[in-house]
């Protein structure tokens, strides 16, 4: 396969659950784009998601993938516990690689996968899709121009004991911050300015008997974050990001509405077409991936290593190490 740009992008992708559907719907609708192959341990499911979608065959293996299919982005939406030997897999060939989130199922397993792009070389992303929500991005426009004091409050809701009986692995449910929560904390990157100085747990986790978390965050820009989480209970995700002269909220995370100083009411913000027609966040993100493989390198779209960042973040909260 050519390393060079080309004009047109080959897509390939490899796992056939819900969310492999989800991104071959976003990148099919993509002028220039072409579903070219997917590979999946359950070859029937493989073969129902290349119907569907026009993807134009079903591959044995990866190695089978990369060396017939001639495409320039392959997509690794597959378990968490699969993850890093896919990636690994992966790795082995010069495509540009987005990988489903959680990119490793724990802090360990998420820095092995890193080390083992860094080493080959390879250009990869995560698909870290509330990043690219138009809530997400309506936020950041309006915040681009200010630059006052920020407190970024978060909220968490999770439910490990619904997960365990959806048929979650226990290992997973186990590191389920890492899995699930790493969805709410990653927007602390998103909206915290400078480097982070210090994680002050207020409400710590236990392990043992999972309830409330509730952690302070210091940046050296002056911004402030809190974390609030709560486990087996109910509660809603959602993010708030305060200025002296401007309060933004979404919730859900999918909707962001405004409140100016001085008001009471808060106005909301249309979601774009493309969050309504696809699962929100995909096409855009779909968009950048393909950037990637031109050549482009869109500092949008998250690298391994910024998805790290907020795995380590998660890690700290938690106090895992």
């Amino acid at each position: 396969m050519s390393t060079s740009p080309r004009k047109n992008c080959r897509v390939a992708i490899v796992g056939a659950g819900y969310m492999a559907d989800e991104h071959a719907k976003a990148f099919k609708a993509i002028e220039g784009v072409k579903l070219v192959g997917i590979h999946s341990r359950t070859k029937a499911r493989a073969e129902a998601l290349a119907v569907k979608h026009g993807i134009d065959k079903v591959y044995e293996s990866i190695q089978e993938l990369y060396n017939s299919a001639n495409a320039d982005l392959v997509v690794i939406t597959v378990p968490e516990l699969s993850v890093r030997q896919v990636c690994e897999e992966c790795f082995n060939f010069p495509w540009t690689c987005l990988i489903e989130k959680p990119a490793g199922y724990n802090l360990a397993d998420a820095e092995a996968i890193q080390k083992a792009a860094e080493s080959r070389g390879v250009n990869a992303y995560v698909a870290l899709n509330r990043r690219h929500y138009s809530s997400t991005r309506a936020v950041l426009r309006d915040l681009k121009s200010n630059d006052q004091p920020r407190l970024v409050h978060l909220q968490d809701q999770e439910a490990p004991t619904a997960a365990l009986k959806a048929g979650q692995p226990e290992l997973v449910v186990e590191n389920w911050m890492f899995a699930n929560s790493i969805h709410v904390i990653d927007l602390f990157d998103v909206f915290a300015r400078g480097n982070l100085v210090d994680v002050t747990p207020l409400i710590s986790w236990q392990p043992g008997s999972p309830g409330y978390v509730f952690s302070k965050l210091t940046y050296d820009s002056g911004d402030i974050g809190i974390y609030q989480a709560v486990w087996d209970a109910p509660g809603p995700w959602s993010a708030v990001v305060n200025t002296p002269v401007k309060r933004w909220e979404m919730r859900p995370l999918e909707r962001a509405s405004y409140q100016n100083s001085g008001e009471r009411q808060l106005q909301a913000v249309d979601i774009e077409g493309i969050d309504v027609d696809f699962k929100p966040g995909l096409f855009r993100q779909a968009e950048l991936a393909v950037a990637a493989t031109r050549g482009l390198n869109p500092k949008e779209l998250p690298t391994l290593a910024t998805a790290l960042k907020s795995m380590r973040l998660t890690s700290r909260i938690y106090g895992l190490g």
